[in-house]
């Protein structure tokens, strides 16, 4: 019973996993002068507790045993990664149970060290400081640049969505360490709106409303479960409807990522 208890404690201990998350930016509310900002890299979250690699969710992530020797005894966050636009590639890779030689794709992208005092830049010296004696090819530091102001920042989202990234984020970099939302990290990205055909209904086992099936123009399908409010999903727009979402990039299948209702189109 005494270690069932201690499976327990720790199980909801894993679970209840606290990290940053980022708010949207939005314009003219946010003052981001002398901010630190990024590129947001399109991979999966990987926070390193000292031991072993796991998600956002707390859900363990099973590396091969020589990609996480040697890392550090304490805690990162960062991005797994390969490059833009192969994000399911790199889900493939990273979320299977059974570790593949594909893992040799794979690169940990640092962009926070959790738990250290100091300000953002004197946490990630003491990575720096600590990496500097190791030689670990796919250990990195996502580069940052301190932000001029706010045209600043649109350049560099600019120059990034060219190249097909998925946006910034963008940092007070005096805060010492939190967890949770806040107004000191951001995220900054540019998306495009489309409209489809309401074709079927998804609902859940409980007979609750989750997604809508949708079919483009181009004849691609697939499923609209974001930004519906609660009203909205008690009475879901019709079979037949067309409806405007918002999306922030196309998948190599075509299918809109981070797709989000917005309005049922009205008839002209």
């Amino acid at each position: 019973m005494r270690l069932f208890l201690v499976f327990i404690i720790s199980y909801s201990l894993l679970f209840s996993l606290e990290i940053q998350k980022p708010k949207t930016y939005e314009k003219n509310f946010h003052k981001i002068e002398n901010w630190v900002m990024s590129e947001k890299l399109d991979g999966i979250r990987a926070y390193w507790n000292g031991k072993e690699l796991i998600t956002k969710n707390g859900n363990k992530i099973y590396t091969p045993k020589w990609f996480i020797q040697n890392f550090p005894p304490f805690a990162l966050d960062g991005e797994l990664w390969t490059k833009r636009g192969d994000f399911e590639n790199i889900q493939n890779i990273v979320l299977d149970k059974i570790p593949s030689k594909n893992w040799n794709q794979i690169t940990y992208n640092i962009f926070e060290v959790p738990n250290q005092k100091g300000n953002f830049f004197q946490r990630i010296q003491i990575f720096k400081d600590w990496k500097s004696k190791k030689n670990i090819p796919h250990l990195k530091i996502i580069p940052q640049i301190v932000c001029n102001n706010e045209e600043h920042l649109n350049q560099f989202l600019e120059e990034l969505v060219s190249k097909k990234a998925e946006g910034v984020i963008i940092k007070n970099p005096n805060s010492a360490y939190f967890t949770g939302r806040s107004n000191d990290i951001l995220k900054v990205k540019k998306f495009y709106d489309d409209e489809g055909l309401v074709i079927a209904h998804n609902y859940n086992e409980k007979n609750n409303f989750k997604s809508l099936v949708i079919k483009l123009k181009n004849g691609v399908v697939f499923n609209l479960g974001g930004g519906f409010s609660n009203k909205q999903r008690e009475k879901p727009p019709k079979i037949g409807e067309i409806v405007t979402f918002k999306y922030y990039d196309l998948t190599k299948y075509g299918k809109p990522k981070f797709a989000s209702f917005l309005r049922v189109r009205k008839k002209e």
